[in-house]
């Protein structure tokens, strides 16, 4: 029955017949007319032909003839039928999960008009997708649950919103998601033209045609579709328009312009994905208020974010590739670009609750929709639990807002992103506010097409193929290349939800006064922002709201390649290495920097006269006059780590940033850095061995300081730890012991034993750093409080002062000579030590566990320290030969010096990038995870910095091995952590045994 319709023989010839027809429906079969499929799809397809004709028209088209229509439409069926009304394509939603097309030969002739007339109806009143009048899931393999649902409910479907009662699409096409223009949102299309023609870059001249639908998806600025066809009729070019609505707008919304700029400096200098920014008009004379108008992107964007009919596979590239996107965005260099301005760094979610509180009080009550009390109580517990890090600005870079799958536009077929939409909310700020705004789906649901809230994914059930919120977070974490945000999650994602609450006001209060964009679907966020404050106080009642490290995601690991490849596409695109501090990061170091030059330097030779002399166990009145400067110049107790300073913040200060005036609270708990951002900050101090302690960065005090940090409670953290903060006290770490082999540490042998309410403590130590020093007031002490249980359960630590009666501080050990005066190395005996039942750290048998938390970031600090000494030793080295001569020419003209220089620079090279290497996964992984990487750093720094330190000595001869150089003591330094910081043969046997565990699996 083919040859009784007309046929369609190419693209321009299928373009040409939807043109035509301005108020009939085009139904177009796509197949071959000798398909046994396609040839019962025909006959009912001419026998109905005229029936229908006064309202649509039918034509074939042998879908070999028309390439790009089976690219761009997925025909991939035997007979696929589609409908077209007014240059667009009609989504009809059959049921069957297949929302743009009749892929099956339909044989009831009356079901077949009844579908037709149903698209017809509703592409008349501007639906981009219409409800099929029957649910055809039976005759399709791919049968959806939720389908029991009345024609009259389908018809509840909200414009083209594609949001409907009961049931759900898997992704709409964005030539789809239009309709007529908003009366309210009316444009002068003939201004329109003339400006278009003017300013956009390849913009037809004369063009034959030239018209603008909108599109419904959105609330916020008004979004057009421009298709204007060329002067000859050949071709359709298609632009997207974005402007600030009309009527009164609250202060600093909508700002258009800021959308353009963020827009133009990715699309120019980076490989973020973003749609071609082309020009900006801010005269509200050409249609009424500022708009700019950018590349149209032709693509998926999923509404629905449990991606209903998408296959599990498909599902789990989508977010995965959400992921990389978002930390593509994050990794953006904002001062390369030219965004230095575009917002603050610091203070982001201090400046944005007061932005939204403000913004709700201005969309609610006196006259405007109820104000809901709860949201008042929500902005004062923000107010009062701001991360630290917000402050000190260690999350912070480029924020886009309102980032979330459906402003994604994804491509046609394959599962990647390839434009970022809706800018209106970008700046600069703390990134985890992003991150914590596109995790929301599984927290709550929202449905817009009643209003009403539903439970999230993470209740309500998370369908196959989509990661966990957990496995999102670090699909996430691994591409950005940040810490697992365990501490501070509650607080992002109550901002989040309070946000929303106040966007949602605004909307609603738009809507009163008939200026929202989002048309009907504007009338239901009254509620909906009810619904976000009521989650939020829900959600901060929660025990727990995220496991404690980040789980090993498969999907991580095929696209995060720890060779290299995990920086593709991220931020620039081209000239940013990975391990390239931040700006921040850059600015203290160099800061610190200058404060070495000007005030450590100078002073070596004077603390090291005292510490030969007899007053050597005194401190030099200097050093405590450069720590108040250091203080003053923000360099103190920058190895904090953000986790440690969070819950200290919680047990001494209840969890508010108001406790201390001045700024006291922020010196005290640091600049907020992560492990790999302290670790060129601590190679600075390494070049000195004065230095750490200078900025209250020096061991043991750093390594005590980090187990109060994680494992003291609140009464401990008072009395010790405020005071090693301050830097008032000094402390000892008490685990060596001079009888038994104390590398492995359930040999030890000193006794806690309780009695009543206290403990009692036998048992003699040696190498206890830090014990000679004057102002030492405290040792953690490590020893068996139950000599029976399991093998890595007898150990405890527990603090001891000084001052109790019992502790005996018996000598100095010297170190190649070195006492390492007024610091120290101390043999000290506990002769029935009684100290409070309460110094107890942790509990009874957790001495191990503790060990273990102290092992990451403290010792890392010493491989760290040691970059910096190997830096100085190379410094110091090509100095000498370039001023010392020897045989007739200077020590740098000899062949062989060049070629060990050489070597001294790759090994150090190598060294530094393991450390940072393993910082970095201490950051994002956790301890445990790290530790493979972290073991091989302890290897390779201190025998790293011996031979560079060697070979300086070498060149300066006699002098590198007198005190008069620093270049012995640093050498001696180097040597001695090879045994203190763990033996060689320790750590080489972690990594080994987690060598061959790779290998087994």
């Amino acid at each position: 029955m083919s040859y009784l319709l007309p046929h369609l023989h190419s693209g321009w010839a299928v373009d040409q017949a939807i043109l035509a027809e301005e108020e009939r429906l085009v139904v177009i079969r796509f197949g071959h007319d000798w398909d046994e499929t396609c040839m019962q799809m025909d006959e009912v397809l001419a026998s109905v032909a005229e029936t229908i004709k006064n309202f649509a028209v039918i034509y074939l088209v042998d879908i070999t003839e028309v390439p790009d229509f089976n690219t761009m439409y997925e025909l991939y069926d035997p007979s696929t039928v589609m409908f077209f009304f007014r240059n667009k394509h009609i989504m009809i939603d059959l049921g069957t999960g297949n929302n743009n097309k009749i892929n099956w030969a339909l044989k009831d002739k009356q079901e077949f008009v009844d579908i037709v007339e149903t698209v017809y109806r509703g592409a008349r009143k501007g639906r981009g997708l219409v409800i099929a009048p029957k649910d055809y899931s039976t005759k399709k393999e791919k049968k959806k649950k939720e389908r029991n649902i009345g024609f009259d409910a389908c018809r509840r479907v909200i414009g083209v919103e594609i949001l409907q009662v009961g049931r759900r699409i898997m992704a709409s096409r964005t030539s789809e998601m239009v309709a007529k223009v908003d009366p309210a949102h009316a444009l002068d299309q003939k201004a329109l033209l003339a400006y278009a023609s003017a300013n956009v870059p390849g913009f037809p001249l004369h063009p034959s045609g030239f018209t603008v639908s909108q599109f419904g998806h959105g609330q916020s600025n008004p979004t057009y579709l421009m298709e204007v066809r060329s002067s000859m009729g050949d071709s359709v070019k298609r632009y997207v328009l974005r402007k600030k609505p009309p009527g009164k707008l609250l202060q600093s919304a909508h700002a258009v312009d800021r959308e353009f700029q963020v827009l133009r400096a990715l699309g120019t200098h980076t490989q973020v994905p973003v749609p071609k920014a082309f020009c900006l008009c801010t005269d509200p004379s050409v249609i009424g208020t500022a708009f700019y108008i950018m590349e149209y992107l032709d693509g998926r964007i999923f509404v629905d974010p449990t991606l209903p009919g998408v296959s599990p596979d498909k599902r789990r590239a989508i977010y995965q590739a959400t992921a990389k996107t978002l930390a593509s965005l994050h990794s953006t260099n904002v001062d390369a670009i030219g965004l230095t301005k575009y917002g603050r760094l610091d203070n982001y979610c201090k400046r944005q609750v007061e932005r939204w509180a403000t913004q709700y009080i201005a969309s609610t009550a006196e006259g405007k929709p109820e104000r809901n009390p709860k949201m008042i109580e929500l902005a004062n517990w923000l107010r009062q639990h701001i991360p630290l890090e917000d402050s000190s600005g260690a999350t912070s870079g480029l924020v886009h807002g309102d980032f979330r799958i459906d402003n994604l536009v994804f491509h046609p077929n394959e599962d990647r992103v390839i434009g970022i939409l809706d800018w209106e909310l970008s700046t600069l700020g703390n990134q985890m506010c992003d991150v914590a705004y596109s995790c929301l789906h599984y927290i709550l649901r929202i449905g817009l097409g009643d209003g009403q809230q539903g439970e999230g994914m993470e209740l309500a059930g998370i369908p196959e193929g989509i990661p966990s919120l957990a496995e999102y977070l670090a699909e996430y974490c691994y591409a950005a290349r940040k810490p697992w945000p365990v501490a501070e999650w509650k607080f992002y994602v109550a901002f989040s939800l309070f946000r929303g609450a106040s966007i949602y006001a605004g909307v609603y209060n738009r809507w009163t006064m008939g200026n929202a964009s989002g048309g009907k679907r504007a009338q239901l966020t009254g509620k909906l922002a009810n619904s976000f404050i009521d989650s939020a106080w829900a959600f901060i009642q929660r025990q727990s709201v995220l496991p404690e490290h980040p789980p090993s995601v498969p999907i991580a690991k095929q696209y995060l390649k720890l060779s290299g490849n995990e920086n593709e596409n991220q931020g620039l695109s081209s000239g940013v290495g990975r391990f390239v501090p931040s700006k921040r990061v850059q600015e203290l170091r160099n800061r610190l920097i200058k404060f070495m030059e000007d005030h450590i330097y100078p002073m070596e030779s004077e603390f090291y006269k005292l510490a030969q002399s007899s007053s050597r166990w005194t401190v030099h009145p200097e050093e405590e006059k450069l720590k108040e400067l250091a203080k003053k110049e923000g360099l103190w107790n920058l190895f904090i780590p953000i986790d440690s300073a969070t819950r200290a913040r919680k047990l001494i200060f209840d969890g508010s940033n108001h406790t201390l005036p001045n700024g006291a609270y922020d010196q005290l708990l640091g600049a907020g850095l992560s492990n790999l951002e302290y670790g060129y900050l601590c190679e600075i101090m390494g070049r000195s061995v004065w230095a750490p302690q200078v900025f209250n960065c020096g061991a043991p005090d750093t390594g005590n300081m980090e187990v109060l940090l994680r494992y003291g409670n609140k009464e401990q953290l008072h009395e010790w730890l405020i005071p090693l903060l301050n830097g008032k006290i000094r402390s000892g770490f008490a685990m060596t012991e001079p009888q038994v082999a104390s590398s492995d540490a359930t040999n030890i042998e000193c006794s806690i034993k309780r009695e009543g309410d206290t403990y009692v403590i036998n048992g003699t130590k040696w190498w206890t750093s830090g014990a000679m020093d004057p102002r030492c007031k405290v040792l953690i002490v490590m020893g068996k409080t139950d000599f029976n249980a399991a093998k890595h359960k007898q150990q405890s630590m527990i603090i001891v002062d000084t001052h109790t009666p019992g502790v005996h501080i018996k000598r100095p050990l010297m170190v190649f000579g070195f006492d390492d005066a007024p610091h120290g190395h101390a043999e000290v005996s506990f002769v029935n030590v009684r100290v409070p039942a309460k110094n107890i750290l942790l509990g009874e048998g957790r001495g191990f566990e503790i060990a273990q938390g102290r092992l990451g970031p403290g010792r890392l600090h010493h491989c760290m320290r040691l970059i910096g000494a190997a830096e100085r030793g190379m410094q110091m080295m090509a100095q000498r030969a370039l001023s010392r001569r020897v045989f007739g020419k200077l020590i740098a003209e000899q062949g062989s010096f060049i070629s060990d220089i050489a070597k001294c620079r790759i090994e150090l090279e190598k060294a530094r990038l393991l450390v940072l290497e393993a910082a970095d996964q201490l950051d994002r992984l956790g301890n445990k995870k790290a530790r493979g990487i972290i073991a091989m750093a302890k290897v390779a720094a201190p025998n790293m910095a011996l031979k560079v330190l060697d070979m300086a000595m070498q060149v300066h001869g006699g002098a590198g091995l007198s005190s008069d150089t620093v270049l012995a003591h640093l050498w001696a330094t180097a040597r001695t952590l090879r045994i203190a910081d763990g033996p060689d043969e320790v750590h080489l046997g972690t990594i080994g045994k987690l060598e061959l565990q790779r290998a087994r699996l």
